[in-house]
């Protein structure tokens, strides 16, 4: 009966009121934008910053006004400028500027809230110094750039509570640059950074052996957290948590979201930070404390990344629009859409503690804004060894939903109002040992991901 009512009701609902932004991402657009890309004849970190048609000054120069010309769609809802830094490195032998095209969409409740989404705009052939050659980037990461402007060309027109930013990074190739000076940017701006969404190389199924997964894309997402201090990490011996990261289950949430779309893409979680001996623009964000998790392609193409323009025994090599998938950049894009839309309509996850050694039963604590009063909470609990989290119904002794200040009797336990209006408690009858708990943070039908319950579980730096 309930699904019939739900069905009568959407009948009955205006068109628009059935539509998700992710449904006007367009294939078409976002191999546009690649061929554009790809027009700049190299991309490279070392390449010309001044030259209106070729190298990477070019390239970030269009990213920005891409943007404005979005945000003028939309009354100027887009806040555009270069963030960026004189860098040298090993890679980078002579101070050069780097710069990252940036767009804020600024929230209109808690704008200092923020929401990242990124990809890297500079590209590369074999030899990563080599700053002449054409170097097209198709994949790598014209996909991921492509991937950001897509994103806000639909989401741009919608008003969130928290603040989305759209971010093209420069000097990934040459050692993660233009993420490490978002990343100092961000902290520099005090912003509580919810989640990074780094897309790179996001644009083909099929790799060199003929093998396809047309219908996966991968999450990569951290074990242990990048700022370990010694104290936590001797705290995670005891207690655990090492498979449990804000951005292991930022991984997670994005798993569960892709299943209630089960005609489009599906997530194939990587439990490592990155592919093998590899890095991307996530990590320097890793390594402040912030969730951060990598989107790549279900197989690689080895032969059209990091290659010269050239053929070999009847072997073509080079990262050329070529060999891209349209469609399924379409449907990575889609995914991201649905994440961002879903994080910034979201608050934050809450802080939660925990308290069942050496007792028969297991107390939580967390804290809820008392100035957001509609938000909501569900509590979790999962075997050690059980790979995701389980929603199930209020009645259910797995999961209770319940709103800050009110007390409530459930088979999932006791939840009371403690100390003040902003702390909450939930009292399990099950023996902690045997499990991991974590409470997730709902406005309406938009919950965040579940912020577990061990040392450094928090969605924010550690000391914060």
């Amino acid at each position: 009966m309930r699904k019939l009512i739900l069905l009568a009701a959407l009948a009955a609902a205006p068109l628009s009121a059935q539509t998700h932004p992710a449904d006007d991402v367009s294939a078409e657009r976002l191999e546009e934008d690649v061929e554009k890309l790809v027009s700049f004849g190299t991309r490279h970190t070392l390449s010309s910053q001044t030259d209106p048609k070729r190298g990477i000054g070019a390239a970030v120069d269009w990213g920005l006004a891409e943007f404005k010309r979005i945000g003028a769609k939309c009354g100027d809802c887009l806040e555009v400028l270069p963030v960026g830094e004189t860098v040298t490195g090993p890679r980078v032998p002579t101070p050069t500027l780097v710069r990252n095209a940036v767009a804020i969409q600024r929230g209109t409740e808690r704008p200092n809230e923020v929401v990242i989404v990124q990809g890297h705009i500079d590209s590369r052939v074999s030899d990563v110094m080599d700053a002449a050659s054409d170097a097209p980037g198709a994949n790598d990461d014209g996909s991921g750039t492509a991937l950001v402007i897509e994103a806000a060309r639909v989401l741009s027109g919608t008003k969130y509570p928290t603040t989305i930013i759209y971010a093209l990074l420069s000097g990934e190739e040459q050692g993660l640059h233009g993420g490490q000076i978002l990343a100092n940017w961000a902290e520099a701006q005090g912003f509580t950074v919810k989640a990074v969404l780094n897309n790179d190389i996001v644009g083909n199924s099929c790799g060199k052996d003929g093998y396809c997964e047309p219908k996966i894309v991968r999450v990569f997402s951290e074990g242990p957290r990048a700022d370990l201090t010694d104290r936590l990490r001797a705290a995670q011996t005891r207690f655990g948590g090492e498979n449990d990261t804000p951005a292991r289950n930022l991984s997670r949430w994005v798993a569960g979201l892709a299943e209630k779309q089960p005609d489009g893409l599906q997530v194939r979680q990587i439990w490592r930070t990155d592919r093998m001996g590899r890095g991307g623009d996530q990590v320097p964000f890793l390594q402040k404390g912030y969730p951060a998790i990598r989107f790549s392609v279900g197989v690689e193409d080895y032969d059209h990344q990091h290659q010269d323009l050239r053929t070999e025994d009847g072997v073509v090599y080079g990262d050329t629009i070529a060999e891209m998938d349209f469609a399924y950049l379409a449907g990575v894009t889609k995914l991201n859409v649905r994440a961002l839309d879903a994080l910034a309509r979201a608050p934050m996850p809450p802080k939660v503690t925990v308290d069942a050694a050496v007792r028969v039963d297991t107390e939580l604590k967390w804290a809820a804004d008392p100035q957001l009063e509609k938000v909501t909470f569900k509590a979790f609990k999962r075997r050690t060894d059980e790979p995701a989290w389980s929603e199930h119904l209020i009645e259910e002794p797995n999961a209770v939903a319940f709103k800050a200040g009110n007390t409530i009797s459930s088979p999932a336990g006791e939840v009371s109002r403690i100390s003040t209006p902003s702390e909450l408690t939930l009292t399990l009858p099950v023996r902690g040992d045997d499990w991991m708990f974590g409470v997730a943070a709902c406005a309406g039908e938009y919950c965040s991901p579940v912020s577990s319950a061990v040392p450094g579980g928090a969605f924010a730096p550690v000391g914060k």
